[in-house]
């Protein structure tokens, strides 16, 4: 396994800076491990190794040839108390990339190691401080880009999520013993517990487990974004709302049909969310070869967009070519805009979607109704409280699936009567599943997959 060093030593001494890399106030140099004292000990003016933990210390940091480096505070976190569960030694120096990586030279040549992406983490995960979901948390907490991410993320760093799955190990190692007495004592007349008692029981924790598994899809949208793809025929205003919605001149606006004939896509929030607009090429019969090119991406991109926005001029109402199109577009992931309501128009015919709003792209007027429809669509049981657990790991999912499937086996084996020792297997297996969740059923290239993805000091 790359990550862990073969063979991974605990207590290593290992350093890195771990702050961004840039100009700013203050950069900080981490070291973690036994030595880390004897370490820093070696390059600061003062008597670090005498220091109570938990306590900032200012002094210099001088090489193997007395020179000062740079003027510093040091903070010492000594054992269980400190992230990684080993002596720590965070060195806070002047901001700048170029003094940092003096300090770190100077770190490395009295002892420690460059660390590796996650280290430190990985370090805090092998010494009990965190466990294997809270320290995924903490990569979602750094690549949080709203508050809805931040909010899950920061939950399940606080352990809301691992405090659930020991929940449901709790309950099914209790079941799984009923079971083991079952296999152990056949011939015993003693009631452990009924087999009603037993299936209700597995039937409301894989009722839980299927509840928490339907978190995913508003866990994703969290951290991941939403993909917005824009759609219609040439001039309903397309690249009007969407400069609309970016408040920027971002697309080309003609009145000359064809205009767009390329995806366009840029970045902007709504209600609190991440999105990806793209704006195609409009949709009609075309004999350019270039103008079909960008229909077909126009097709591509609607196909597999996480919501569109189906396009419509109030001012001519719909085509039968549009009324194909709608036709084509999955209903509840569409938003029916009837733009230019600015404009002279009739009433507006009567469609077969679920949601529809009036805007006018150009005055700017409507946005906020489709910013609520958009809401509408994306949040199936309306939007996450900020308190509320999410799951949002493809890993996480498929464990509590897995471990769901296996609480439903068993629980149709009761009624078939099928022998206890199957059932005590598949109780076993379903355990393993949560296990991998908080890492103490995974194997090592798990560990290196996640650990990897993180960044140096970290």
């Amino acid at each position: 396994m790359k990550f862990v060093h073969e063979p991974y030593q605990p207590g290593d001494t290992i350093a890195a800076i771990a702050t961004p890399p840039g100009e700013g106030g203050v950069a900080i140099v981490r070291i973690s491990g036994k030595d880390a004292l004897i370490c820093a000990a070696k390059i600061f003016s003062g008597p670090i190794q005498s220091y109570k933990t938990h306590t900032a210390h200012y002094g210099h940091i001088r090489n193997k040839s007395g020179e000062t480096i740079d003027s510093v505070l040091v903070l010492v976190m000594l054992g269980t108390r400190s992230f990684t569960g080993e002596d720590t030694v965070e060195i806070h120096c002047h901001g700048g990339s170029l003094i940092a990586r003096r300090v770190l030279d100077v770190v490395l040549e009295a002892g420690a190691r460059a660390a590796q992406a996650g280290e430190f983490s990985f370090k805090a995960f092998i010494n009990g401080k965190i466990d294997l979901a809270q320290a995924e948390a903490i990569q979602s907490v750094i690549a949080a880009k709203n508050e809805k991410a931040l909010d899950a993320a920061t939950n399940q760093l606080q352990g809301k999520l691992s405090m659930l799955v020991q929940q449901y190990q709790s309950e099914l190692t209790h079941i799984a013993a009923i079971l083991e007495a079952w296999v152990d004592f056949p011939e015993e007349d003693i009631e452990f517990a009924s087999m009603e008692e037993v299936s209700a029981e597995l039937k409301r924790v894989y009722t839980s487990m299927e509840e928490l598994v339907a978190t995913f899809h508003d866990g994703k949208i969290a951290r991941d974004g939403i993909s917005l793809c824009l759609v219609g025929s040439p001039n309903v205003g397309k690249s009007s709302l969407m400069n609309a919605l970016l408040d920027k001149e971002r697309a080309i606006v003609s009145p000359i049909p064809g205009t767009t004939r390329d995806i366009v896509e840029d970045s902007l929030r709504i209600n609190g969310l991440n999105f990806t607009v793209t704006d195609t090429a409009g949709i009609r019969e075309a004999d350019d070869s270039i103008e079909q090119e960008g229909i077909r991406r126009s097709r591509k991109a609607m196909a597999s967009a996480d919501l569109v926005l189906l396009i419509l001029d109030a001012n001519k109402g719909i085509s039968p070519e549009e009324e194909v199109l709608l036709s084509e577009i999955p209903k509840d992931q569409t938003i029916v805009v009837w733009n230019k309501v600015d404009l002279p128009h009739g009433s507006l015919q009567a469609l077969d979607a679920p949601h529809a709003v009036m805007i006018s792209a150009k005055e700017k007027t409507g946005l906020k109704d489709l910013h609520n429809a958009i809401d509408s669509v994306i949040w199936r049981h309306g939007p996450p409280s900020r308190e509320e657990v999410l799951i949002a790991n493809v890993r996480h999912k498929e464990a509590l699936q897995s471990s769901a499937l296996g609480l439903k086996r068993v629980e149709a084996g009761l009624s078939a009567g099928v022998s206890p020792e199957f059932l005590a297997f598949d109780m076993r297996q379903s355990l393993l599943g949560l296990g991998k969740i908080l890492g103490t059923d995974v194997g090592e290239d798990i560990l290196s997959s996640i650990f990897s993805q993180f960044c140096i000091g970290k």
